[in-house]
């Protein structure tokens, strides 16, 4: 092994950037490869077009004879950009990406063949179901799934192949993916949003929650990743001692990108353009060879198709470039982890963000409804919200210092924690003219002017507010964005539904006028959600301490986090918003709680076999060299070579106490491993939980004190400071 170490480290010394050459302006570049609005402009007639736009805009079903039409003229341009197949691109419960290619040709008579695609291959196919994560939906051996065609999500051309985003459903209606419930949950924003801001603007006739993710993740040089199989299967070492230097001295942030990195960022930006994902920030990341990538904002459904897309390309382009793309949360111990911050905001259809200040009374009590409802939806379900970024990966960064704590929290900074604070001072029921005038003039009129100067951060915070969105800086940088947003989206249309509700009835029983109505009812979310606010350090028991008496959810784990998923509470919100039934969240939750304990057991497995089958017998090997040499002493020096070689013998005993140490703690391991495979459910997640993951970080000790003590020619695992300083 040590032998594909330092050949891997020789491979890399003769690595010199590729070279990528920037053909057109990026303007240019942008969208040549997505079925958009000018492109079906071009192939589509007028009907067709405008049946195609009806469904993208209010969600009008297109007719078999039209479905045929676009079929055609999308079979046609696809080909004019060298696509020789079609696949239904979809996202199922894996948490990957899923396409099964066919190809525009049929048999006719007379032993001819003709290119083919008609409206039925379009809007619905049967890639079957048997294998596709299902938590008890189906029965293996009902494989009947299908896709159906996402029209608000554009058809686009990557390699040779035309691309059409769909939803996964089984043959009874439920859904089996990411993208569907995501799907739910915005046309539930759009509905209750709009009524609120019909309170601000009549004309207002949607909304659209829009998102932008940052993407993080490392870059290590494939080679380097042969020796380690921890990498390779489980995208985090398992093994692996600190580095001399590595973070801290903050010289890698913001710093010049390396150039083969930055010859990989050019190469993937340029794939972006092409398939319409608006790239526009890329730099380096805190860690050594951490970067991030991050783009325009966009409708929320198109944001999270562009991501998942964004990391198929980016696992493509990297092996181009002779790169591994590590997504994992946390693949270096004591080194930042990777997160995927989503911004998310709410934008009505004449382009006003309902989470950015106005340059009126009336625009800033806008702000300040949409605002408030949004920490109290998170309070209602800070628990829920948590949950949704809960997984085996993201539970090794979240709470690890560089990242917010498992308590959910929001963040608004100092000074509109102020205004929250003048606002809870408003009168009950109705207002005098001069309270009114005194809240429209110096409290709501000087939101604009606090927000410009708002220089306050916070980067513990799960939920930040920052400036005009808030962040959801708890995400992990392995998730598909649909998750998190399916439940924020949910939760805050809940929440402004019963809004409404309750200012309506003011209005009309209690005779309050409408911006009465308003402030009253804001008045005690902002009481009532005042718990959820916090401005201090996220980390350490004070805030634990602090949050526990605030009646704050801490579930660190995600068997504990998954379990909120199938309250009734939870139930009755997705199936009162027709985002989920009952059927489909016990669903997740089993897939969710069965991927958990799988990634476990394979880290598991993966490591016993890496310290019983490479770190043991490396060590033995030193120490056979170590005896051999206390053996030669002893000829030499005769009784006088314990003296002499005292510091070997120490060493020697020191090691034969690890390698025990080792064996010992595997073998207890794949007891306790034993144990929870006779396990189902929750109760094998929770025993590899509690069980069989704590003999990691004890195992982990015995072998990377292994390593600092063997010698260096014989180690056989890539280390630290090869894989993160290798440029």
């Amino acid at each position: 092994m040590s032998r594909i170490r330092f050949s891997a480290l020789q491979e890399t010394l003769h690595r010199s950037p590729l070279k990528i050459l920037q053909v057109e302006k990026r303007s240019t570049l942008f969208g040549q490869n997505v079925f958009n609005k000018y492109a079906m402009q071009q192939y589509l007639t007028n009907a067709a077009y405008q049946s195609v736009m009806n469904a993208i805009d209010v969600g009008t079903k297109i007719d078999r004879k039209i479905a045929d039409q676009v079929a055609v003229s999308m079979k046609d341009w696809a080909m004019s950009k060298g696509a020789t197949h079609y696949t239904h691109w979809f996202q199922p419960l894996t948490g990957a990406t899923a396409e099964k290619h066919d190809a525009f040709f049929e048999c006719i008579n007379g032993g001819l063949a003709m290119e083919k695609f008609d409206g039925e291959q379009l809007v619905q196919q049967e890639p079957g179901a048997s294998s596709f994560p299902n938590g008890g939906i189906r029965n293996t051996f009902e494989a009947r799934g299908y896709t159906a065609w996402d029209p608000t999500s554009p058809a686009f051309v990557y390699e040779s192949t035309l691309c059409i985003p769909t939803i996964f459903v089984a043959y009874t209606g439920e859904a089996l993916d990411n993208k569907t419930p995501l799907l739910r949950a915005l046309q539930a924003i759009d509905t209750h949003a709009t009524a609120v801001c019909k309170y601000f603007d009549k004309n207002a006739n949607k909304v659209n929650a829009t998102l932008g993710w940052e993407q993080e993740f490392f870059l290590i040089d494939d080679a380097l990743i042969l020796s380690r199989p921890d990498l390779q299967f489980t995208g985090r070492t398992l093994i692996g001692h600190t580095p001399a230097k590595g973070q801290q001295l903050g010289d890698h942030y913001f710093g010049t990108i390396p150039a083969r990195a930055m010859s990989f960022m050019q190469d993937l930006e340029q794939e972006c353009m092409l398939l319409g994902i608006p790239v526009k920030t890329r730099h380096n990341e805190v860690a050594p060879n951490q970067f991030e990538i991050a783009p325009i904002f966009e409708e929320a459904n198109l944001a999270v198709d562009h991501n998942s897309l964004l990391m198929d390309v980016m696992g493509k382009v990297s092996r181009r470039h002779r790169f591994k793309v590590l997504f994992h949360e946390k693949p270096f111990k004591d080194i930042n982890g990777s997160g995927k911050h989503n911004n998310w905001s709410l934008t009505s259809d004449n382009g006003t963000n309902l989470l950015s200040p106005g340059k009126t009374p009336m625009k800033n009590l806008q702000f300040l409804t949409f605002f408030v409802n949004t920490i109290k939806a998170v309070y209602t379900y800070e628990e829920l919200l948590m949950s949704s970024v809960a997984t085996a990966s993201n539970d090794y960064r979240l709470g690890a210092k560089e990242a917010p704590p498992t308590i959910m929290s929001v963040f608004v900074g100092k000074q509109l924690s102020a205004v929250l604070d003048e606002l809870e001072n408003v009168t009950k029921g109705k207002l005098s003219p001069q309270e009114k005038t005194d809240l429209k003039l110096n409290i709501i009129g000087k939101i604009p002017e606090i927000l410009l100067d708002n220089t306050d951060r916070n980067r513990t915070s799960p939920f930040a507010f920052t400036g005009n969105k808030f962040e959801f800086r708890a995400v992990g940088s392995w998730a598909n964005c649909a998750k998190p947003m399916t439940v924020l989206n949910t939760i805050v249309a809940n929440q402004l539904k019963e809004f409404k509700i309750e200012v309506d009835a003011l209005i009309d029983e209690k005779g309050l006028k409408k911006d009465e109505a308003i402030f009253n009812i804001l008045r005690e979310y902002i009481k009532d959600s005042k718990l959820i606010r916090f401005e201090g350090d996220g980390y350490g028991e004070a805030w634990e301490k602090e949050a526990k008496k605030r009646g704050l959810s801490n579930n660190k784990t995600t068997p504990e986090a998954l379990k909120v998923r199938i309250t009734k509470k939870v139930i009755d919100l997705f199936e009162e918003m027709k985002v989920m039934n009952s059927i489909e969240l016990e669903a997740r939750y089993e897939i969710d709680l069965e991927d958990y304990t799988k990634k476990i057991q394979i880290e598991s497995r993966i490591l016993g076999d890496m310290a019983k089958n490479s770190v043991v017998p490396t060590a033995i090997i030193y120490q056979n060299t170590l005896l051999e040499n206390t053996k030669n002493l002893k000829e030499i020096f005769g009784g006088d070579y314990k003296n002499i070689a005292k510091e070997q013998i120490e060493l020697i005993m020191i090691i034969s106490n690890h390698i025990t140490e080792i064996n010992s703690l595997v073998n207890k391991m794949v007891d306790e491993r034993r144990k929870a495979n006779k396990l189902k459910g929750l109760k094998s997640a929770e025993h590899y939980c509690k069980k069989v993951k704590p003999f990691f970080e004890q195992i982990r000790y015995n072998c990377d004190k292994l390593e600092t003590m063997v010698d260096d020619n014989l180690w056989p695992l890539n280390k630290y400071r090869e894989l993160l300083f290798t440029k």
